[in-house]
């Protein structure tokens, strides 16, 4: 195995973030009209409609980002479904790229209620939810196009969907042909001599190899293959890893790479790579050392050409047991990018001014007082589960264009963001962390950087002192804002520019008249000259 220094991934590190580094706006859901119990949330995108399928508890979701602004304006549409919004141990949600279907899964027991759309929620098929036997718990939902050996008869949907599911002493995966409306029986992926019973998200690569990591197969992590259609398995260990708590995750290339992403031993952030299905391993990269990462949980992975990847997790910079009551650390969305393969990975704080957590993340299986939903919609009220509040992963995605979306839930909320240490709000509110600019896991559609800024998300105030107008800090464009720019006019005058500012992101117009509406728009400027300007708002 290639392993690289600490002290050349830091240099490659630096040099790289130089360069189109993908940067990120983050997106709360309107709590507490949706999205109030968002642990364990999921996230898919139809390709063809751009539309976001976000599952948040007992809650399906469709997102949708109008991109005229910088942050984008977002709508949240909670989504009537036929069963999955009644009852769940486990909310699983999954996109299949290929057809734009998204298939919503809620644990019952031993097999789940499940059913899937191919038109963004506005119909929905009710499926029979798994295969025959399965799992009790920490179910998961994929899928992807077959492997050429055995040949597999199949109706019209182009491709397989898998259901894993755990016991304490094995996991069990079923197929279905049908497009998910019913399912083959389960067949046993590996045994608790082998690996531990709970396991990450199946994937299916584009040659039809089936994945589900583990963090625990013998002293190692590692992932059951399937190279014949979830027939038959074996495990493959990753060399060098040691046992994690979280478990891990893999992204799959277009043409087959595989990027195994996962918490340590140590707790570090860790990314192996293979090109042969898991049989051997190159780099295994730290993808934390530059930001001085000590713990993560949820590792999120996600691939789009073969040569490029993200891996998203929450991290603290905070050393110790993350899990005891006492941990003191503060816990951000991290979200890292490889362009070379995995040889080098930039990593980014997607949250730098507002904690996704702070204390102590209890991941421990399970269930606990109040761990899970249980009846209906929970979006208007707070689920106190203590440090649990986040259960047990986050996921990722990338849209058509490459852009990468992770959904995440925010355990640190109101008065807790500026006051993190004294104010624990223990929350679990729906959010989504969305590539705003960079390079893109698509290179086709790398946007040309530096450029000048986005324009701005304006809004405004008035009161009898004056207007005044606030706004988010614009995608930059790559190149760091100087100024703003504000323009005002009247319904019987144009547009003028009225103020010039640094990098302030708020003004307080005190120059005005009772009598009279004004109208304001606002431009952002960097090294590339001025931005668009912002929407309109009248006062």
């Amino acid at each position: 195995m290639k392993l690289l220094s600490a002290t050349v991934l830091v240099l490659l590190l630096v040099a790289s973030a130089t360069a189109q580094t993908p940067r990120y706006k983050t997106y709360p859901a309107p709590f507490p009209q949706i999205g109030g119990d968002g642990a364990e949330p999921s996230i898919g995108v139809n390709g063809n409609t751009g539309k976001v399928m976000f599952q948040s508890g007992l809650e399906t979701i469709r997102i949708s980002f109008d991109d005229s602004t910088s942050p984008a304006r977002t709508t949240w549409t909670l989504i009537p479904s036929l069963i999955t919004s009644l009852f769940s141990l486990d909310p699983v949600l999954f996109t299949d790229k290929a057809t734009n279907r998204t298939f919503v899964s809620q644990l019952d027991g031993g097999c789940s209620l499940t059913e899937y759309t191919d038109d963004d929620g506005a119909n929905w098929t009710l499926s029979v939810g798994c295969g025959i036997p399965a799992g009790l718990d920490h179910q998961s939902v994929g899928g992807g196009a077959y492997a050429p050996v055995p040949p597999i008869a199949h109706s019209s949907y182009p491709n397989s969907v898998i259901y894993c599911s755990q016991n304490l002493v094995s996991a069990i995966c079923s197929r279905s042909d049908d497009g998910g409306f019913t399912f083959g029986a389960g067949v046993p992926i590996y045994s608790l001599s082998q690996c531990g019973g709970r396991h990450g998200r199946v994937k299916v690569a584009p040659d039809g190899t089936q994945y589900v990591p583990n963090s625990a197969c013998d002293s190692n992590q590692g992932l059951a293959v399937s190279q014949d259609n979830g027939l038959t398995w074996a495990v493959r260990a990753v060399p060098g890893s040691t046992v994690g708590e979280s478990d891990p995750a893999i992204g799959i290339g277009k043409t087959n790479t595989i990027y195994f992403g996962y918490q340590n031993g140590d707790g570090s952030p860790r990314v192996a790579v293979s090109k042969d299905r898991g049989n051997t391993w190159i780099y295994n990269v730290n993808v934390g050392t530059a930001p001085g990462i000590k713990n993560i949980v949820f590792p999120a992975v996600v691939a789009g050409d073969d040569n490029r990847a993200a891996f998203a997790f929450l991290g603290s910079t905070t050393a110790g047991d993350f899990g005891n009551s006492s941990f003191a650390g503060v816990w951000h969305l991290y979200i890292s990018t490889t362009f070379n393969g995995g040889q080098t990975w930039t990593t980014v704080d997607a949250t730098p001014t507002d904690p996704v957590q702070v204390g102590s993340i209890n991941i421990q299986d399970g269930v606990q007082p109040a761990d899970r939903r249980i009846t209906s919609n929970m979006s208007t009220s707070v689920v106190d589960r203590g440090d649990r509040n986040l259960l047990d992963f986050i996921d990722i995605t990338v849209d058509s264009v490459g852009r990468v979306l992770v959904a995440y839930a925010d355990g640190c909320t109101g008065s807790c963001v500026t006051s993190p240490q004294s104010s624990l709000s223990r929350s679990a509110l729906a959010s989504t962390a969305r590539q705003s600019g960079g390079k893109r896991l698509y290179a086709a559609y790398d946007p040309v950087e530096p450029a000048k800024p986005a324009a701005p998300l304006l809004s405004g105030t008035r009161n009898s002192s004056g207007i005044t107008l606030t706004w988010p800090q614009p995608d930059n464009g790559g190149s760091a804002i100087s100024k703003f720019k504000v323009y005002r006019r009247t319904a019987s005058t144009s547009y003028a520019l009225y103020k010039t500012l640094g990098t302030v992101e708020s003004y307080k117009d005190t120059k005005i008249s009772n009598s009279v509406t004004y109208y304001y728009q606002i431009s952002a400027v960097n090294s590339k000259g001025e931005g668009p300007r912002s929407n309109e708002i009248g006062l």
